[in-house]
């Protein structure tokens, strides 16, 4: 999607992991890498820098950085929530309001790999936000976009089980049935975030996977 001497962003597909993880599976840190070594003919170990993570179904908008320099400031950023994250969602149930902030305390469990959504704070829980609004009403299915003011664990897909929809495909939050791919409707849309060294206001936008459904909500 983008490419200078100080970043990379990718247009995920669902399924890649971006980091290494438990599976042994080729992540797509190290894909680049090898994309990076090749087109520049460099020799030796590549830097790269992941600045941040989208849970393997998941798909969309992932920045990786080039320098030590900009993994630094880009990380600041991410955590100090000088980004803003739009993602779109695909839901079988359409939530009562057409639009609404969600509020909940997210706590994890690691065993299972999964969180929950609780309305009351909850010893060792984190306080998550985010709003969401309907898009468009498909035949069967509904597109939310959100806006995420905090990055939980695995929040969009707990928050919206919460209230009663779950994402297209996501068995691990209540779904009726799994993607035949393994991937869930959730889709990291759009990021604005401040270039690292030139300082500049940034926007990508990445096209969600080519299937039915998504191509339904373009």
């Amino acid at each position: 999607m983008f490419e200078d001497n100080h970043l990379l962003v990718v247009n995920k597909r669902p399924g890649d992991i971006v980091q290494g993880d438990k599976t042994g599976d080729a992540p797509l840190s190290e894909v680049v890498k090898e994309y990076i070594a090749e087109k520049y003919n460099k020799p030796g170990a590549v830097f790269l820098g992941v600045v941040h993570r989208l849970d393997r179904p998941t798909s969309g908008i992932v920045v990786f950085a080039r320098t030590s320099k900009a993994l630094t400031r880009l990380n600041k950023m991410f955590q100090e929530r000088e980004t803003e994250k739009i993602y779109w969602a695909v839901v079988k149930k359409t939530p009562s309001k057409v639009e609404d902030t969600l509020i909940h305390f997210m706590k994890r469990n690691t065993k299972q790999n999964k969180s929950y959504a609780h309305i009351k704070e909850v010893l060792d829980s984190k306080r998550a936000v985010l709003h969401y609004s309907l898009l468009k009403k498909l035949d069967n299915y509904s597109l939310l976009e959100i806006k995420l003011e905090t990055g939980r664990h695995h929040q969009i897909r707990s928050q919206l089980t919460a209230i009663g929809s779950p994402i297209k495909g996501d068995l691990k939050y209540g779904a009726d049935r799994s993607n035949k791919d393994g991937s869930i409707h959730l889709h990291a849309k759009k990021l604005t975030f401040i270039h690292p060294v030139l300082k500049e206001k940034m926007t990508l936008e990445a096209r969600p996977p080519k299937d039915p459904v998504w191509n339904s909500c373009i």
